[in-house]
């Protein structure tokens, strides 16, 4: 049985270790989209779909690069693909597993499909 010692050592590096600042989800609202626009936030649009293997693989990539420090200002506003269909019409998006990149109101760049951590590091730097 380890010792309240090692339990408390444990414990501070977990700390240390996680990660100090991290993107911000949120379900997508167009009023929520707009605020974050209109402050000129970096913006990632995530267009999922729950039961869609790329979406799932993308979800592993994301959460891992969005933990980066240098992604902490980044907005990130997850669209249903299945029951927000006037979201998909907004951003033309016609297929789940769409990333789209914005600063403020620009678009900067978009995808469909991508998993290759080193393609979706690249969208997101898109933001910045």
């Amino acid at each position: 049985m380890p010792s309240r010692f090692a339990l408390a050592l444990a414990a501070a590096v977990a700390l240390v270790a996680a990660p100090l600042s991290a993107a911000e989800r949120h379900a997508y609202t167009a009023k929520a989209f707009d605020a974050a626009q209109a402050a000129g936030k970096p913006i990632l649009v995530e267009v999922h779909a729950p039961w869609c293997p790329t979406c799932k693989a993308q979800e592993a990539v994301l959460e891992k690069l969005e933990a980066q420090p240098k992604f902490a200002s980044l907005q990130v506003f997850r669209v249903d693909f299945d029951s927000q269909k006037d979201a998909l019409t907004r951003f033309r998006a016609g297929r789940q597993s769409t990333l789209i990149a914005y600063h403020g109101k620009e678009e900067k760049a978009r995808s469909t499909g991508e998993t290759r951590e080193e393609q979706i590091a690249a969208l997101l730097g898109e933001t910045q």
